[in-house]
């Protein structure tokens, strides 16, 4: 591991100056994603910055009913926060599916947004990988790619996001609140990370040195009904192969609204806008469900090792949606 220079930071202002003003320089929360990245020798920061102690560590209740999330509160504090499991489930059930209980106890909401994708190749730094070395190729596009994309992929990169957490906020309209040198913005977390296009090496609209302080969550309706279905290799600690957030208002047998996330499939949490158009106002039937897995799966392409996901994600999707929209006591 190539050597560093490590700094507390006292407040939010001087880390984001002495961030900003080094190109080699990384903000450091867990580091439960950084630090493996040091060790494999994907990433040689010259200089890291620890935020931890910054007050950006509680979950705040917002006027008009909404949440704030610190972007260094812990994902196991926050999947136990009373008012995130009682008034989004699909938060807390996104988090508690992510990793291992060890991991979550580190791994903060803003490092939780940051991190990296598991492809195998961008992990292994003796293939070519454009993510990791822009220009060398894309190792998996014909290779292994049973883990990769079938959304929103291109030609320089395959690889999938791998964040639970960040799948679940795309469901529930968050915005994330960034504070860099230029001020403070707001961006919604559906903008937030890029698709690969012909730069898959920026994941992110992040400028450098540019600090995630909080989460925001809009007041959730009282009629609606939330839920996250994760489908992996194994019970516990394995990525996503496909998962679903959902949140969905049912009226009167016919569906008001929905909005659905969806991920394992690409380059980030992928917003499932054809789905959520073809269910507003339609019977919550299965054949509704199918006609919105469908519509949101027209583009879909698959890759050698990977068209199970398809009808995987179709069927997942139609499981949530009968799972939400069925009646009480039915």
């Amino acid at each position: 591991m190539k050597p560093f220079d490590y700094q507390r930071a006292d407040d939010a202002d001087s880390a984001i100056a002495t961030v900003s003003g080094d190109p080699e320089a990384r903000y450091i929360g867990g580091g439960t994603n950084l630090v493996d990245h040091m060790k494999l020798g994907i990433t040689e920061p010259g200089k890291l910055v620890d935020i931890t102690r910054l007050p950006y560590d509680s979950v705040e209740a917002l006027p008009g009913g909404g949440v704030r999330i610190g972007a260094t509160v812990r994902n196991s504090d926050l999947a136990a926060s009373h008012v995130i499991r009682q008034r989004y489930p699909v938060l807390a059930q996104a988090l508690l599916a992510g990793a291992s209980g060890q991991l979550r106890n580190l791994a903060t909401t803003g490092g939780n947004l940051l991190q990296r994708t598991r492809c195998s190749y961008f992990q292994d730094t003796s293939t070519p990988c454009n993510k990791r070395e822009p220009g060398t190729g894309c190792s998996a596009l014909e290779g292994w790619n049973r883990y990769h994309a079938v959304l929103g992929a291109s030609e320089h990169c395959v690889a999938t996001n791998p964040s639970d957490m960040a799948v679940a906020l795309a469901a529930l309209d968050a915005t994330v609140l960034v504070r860099g040198q230029e001020g403070q913005r707001r961006i919604p977390v559906t903008e937030l990370h890029r698709l690969p296009g012909d730069e898959p090496e920026r994941e992110t609209v992040l400028e450098h040195g540019e600090l995630i302080t909080a989460v925001e969550l809009p007041a959730p309706s009282e009629s609606s009904r939330s839920t996250y279905r994760k489908v992996r290799d194994r019970a516990s600690y394995a990525f996503a192969l496909v998962s679903v957030a959902a949140v969905v208002e049912v009226s009167e047998g016919a569906i008001s609204h929905a909005r659905i996330a969806l991920g394992g499939l690409a380059h980030k949490p992928w917003r499932a806008t054809a789905a959520e158009e073809a269910l507003r106002g339609a019977p919550a039937t299965e054949e509704t469900f199918r006609n919105a897995a469908e519509a949101e799966l027209a583009e879909a392409r698959a890759l050698r090792d990977n068209a199970f996901k398809i009808p995987m994600t179709r069927n997942t999707l139609s499981a949530v949606l009968r799972e939400l929209t069925r009646q009480e006591g039915a």
